[in-house]
């Protein structure tokens, strides 16, 4: 059975001065982090706007977010290559880990090693310690950016979404190459590789547009070429029930889909329902009431009360 949705525009924040190009849960579920080119990184309350603070001044645009919630640490990469360690509990910055050189466009957490990947703009994928922060390995994989990092501890493997238009599968255990896969336009980055929670699937979004679905069961076999948006995609998320994805894109649009079928489902847009005027560059899903988070370049961050009829939240006042 296809779900059957609807969407409605609960809250919007405005406050940053720049486009905002990443978002992040907080340590509370109505809270969330956002980073943008206005060099800052905001705390936002969806249940009090009154109570939104300014957690990081950098000095270069904040790009990417990963919030440590065992330890209260948020990791900040910025446009000049650092990543700046923010310890939440001390309200202050206790590292900065400058090994790249040119922008860091994510950063992902492996509990299960105690570790944390960097992606950076020339080309290389760095590992750090979470106790010390000590850089554990660095890896050149190609001469382009590198956009997105995404792990399964099943297979124990990363993908990671290259400038150049590959996805390239790592074990995370060795840090050896296990495969290269292509199936998005060469030198169309990879800007959003998503495990699927079914273990089956591994889904990129390219600056192709296209949504790629690859079978892992089938050595990252290519089963799906989908043309979903005008231009380039940059995030993609599911919901908390698993039972819907989301990807955000540079043609202004935000597209739901049915994550068993991969069919599209409903598209957010400014003309039908009050969305972006510029690119969508960061989503993410919330547990609390199912809430789609997305922003971008109109510097605005929009909070989307998504209803699926098959399996309705209880929304919380």
């Amino acid at each position: 059975m296809i779900a059957q949705i609807e969407v409605e525009k609960s809250k919007q924040f405005e406050g940053h001065n720049g486009a905002i190009y990443t978002l992040e849960p907080a340590y509370e579920m109505h809270m969330f982090f956002s980073g943008s080119s206005d060099n800052l990184v905001v705390e936002w309350n969806m249940k009090d706007q009154q109570q939104n603070k300014v957690v990081a001044k950098l000095p270069a645009k904040a790009m990417a977010l990963k919030y440590i919630l065992d330890r209260n640490i948020l990791l900040v990469g910025q446009s000049l290559g650092g990543v700046h360690v923010i310890d939440l509990n001390k309200n202050e910055e206790v590292k900065l880990l400058q090994l790249h050189r040119q922008s860091i466009y994510d950063i992902q957490y492996l509990p299960e090693k105690e570790c944390f990947w960097v992606a950076a703009g020339d080309g290389t994928l760095s590992v750090w310690s979470i106790n010390d922060f000590s850089l554990i390995t660095a890896l050149q994989l190609c001469d382009k950016k590198i956009r997105s990092i995404a792990f399964n501890t099943i297979l124990k493997e990363a993908a990671i979404g290259c400038g150049d238009g590959s996805i390239r599968i790592y074990d995370f255990e060795t840090y050896e190459e296990k495969k290269i896969i292509k199936g998005h336009l060469d030198d169309f980055s990879v800007n959003a590789v998503y495990y699927h929670p079914n273990g089956k699937h591994l889904l990129s979004g390219s600056r192709d547009a296209y949504l790629n679905v690859w079978n892992i069961e089938k050595d990252y076999a290519l089963i799906n070429h989908i043309p979903a948006h005008n231009y380039a995609i940059y995030s993609i998320v599911f919901s908390p029930d698993m039972k819907l994805f989301a990807t955000g894109s540079r043609d202004k649009t935000i597209k739901i889909w049915d994550a068993k079928n991969f069919e599209m489902l409903l598209r957010i847009d400014k003309t039908q329902y009050d969305g972006h005027t510029h690119s969508v560059n960061k989503l993410f899903w919330s547990d609390l009431n199912n809430y789609l988070i997305s922003t971008g370049d109109d510097r605005a961050i929009m909070v989307w009360q998504i209803i699926n009829y098959n399996s309705a939240p209880k929304v919380q006042r």
